[in-house]
């Protein structure tokens, strides 16, 4: 019984770490170009390669 004592409040420590991360990441547009991203991950530079 006393590890639940522990790893109760650790799981919701963690938890609330992710979801201030989270909310972090939303707040400083992370978010904002999902589309863009993956266009240059496709895209060919040839300059790059010289």
């Amino acid at each position: 019984m006393t590890a639940l004592a522990w790893l109760i409040p650790c799981a919701l420590l963690l938890g609330l770490l992710g979801l201030a991360a989270f909310l972090w990441s939303l707040g400083s547009g992370q978010f904002e170009d999902l589309d863009g991203a993956a266009w240059r991950a496709l895209q060919d530079d040839e300059q790059e390669r010289s």
